[in-house]
């Protein structure tokens, strides 16, 4: 057992795609108006790996041209980076199938992978995560280039983990604390 004696950090994951079609929201408008919003026409779009550990108020993420097992090495190298020293992380996450062992992923020794039941993603936090990017950050807008997409990712991710309590106030479950 590889996290024998260590504290464990519970860590959610999952993969949005954010790209030229974009998401509506709504907006403040007057009553009886109908206000524009852009809508690209183009399929351009990156993906935003991230995780989050509501419990430390701190996620990890990569945007990457690709959801596949080489994508989601490089991303758990990157949560396995941002894990507490000497600390063990267990990692849910869905059943894509860039998510499967079967020999392609390289899990880092700081973390085991834990999936979570077939077609739940109210399960997973990281989906409120992306609803809450979407709606303040990444909606009703059109990008020009795919450098503005990612740009776009990055500073959508940036400014949530810079807002100190976000994570915790989003992705907290009562259900799934560690109380070792």
């Amino acid at each position: 057992m590889r996290a024998r004696g260590k504290p464990i950090e519970l860590w959610w994951q999952d993969e949005a795609r954010v790209g030229q079609q974009g998401t509506l929201t709504r907006i403040w408008a007057e009553r009886g108006s109908r206000p524009r919003a852009p809508r690209d026409q183009r399929y351009d779009w990156a993906y935003l790996f991230g995780a989050v550990c509501p419990a430390r108020d701190t996620g990890a993420a990569l945007v990457l041209p690709f959801a596949d097992g080489e994508a989601m090495n490089l991303h758990l190298a990157e949560i396995s980076r941002n894990v507490t020293p000497g600390a063990h992380a267990v990692v849910l996450l869905d059943g894509a199938g860039w998510h499967q062992t079967g020999g392609k992923l390289q899990v880092p020794d700081n973390i085991s992978l834990l999936h979570l039941p077939a077609y739940s993603p109210e399960l997973n936090p990281v989906e409120n995560i992306w609803q809450f990017l979407r709606q303040n950050q990444l909606s009703n807008r059109v990008f020009d280039r795919y450098t503005d997409i990612v740009d776009a990712c990055c500073d959508a991710w940036n400014a949530l983990t810079a807002d100190p309590g976000r994570i915790r106030s989003i992705a907290t479950r009562p259900w799934a604390s560690v109380t070792i």
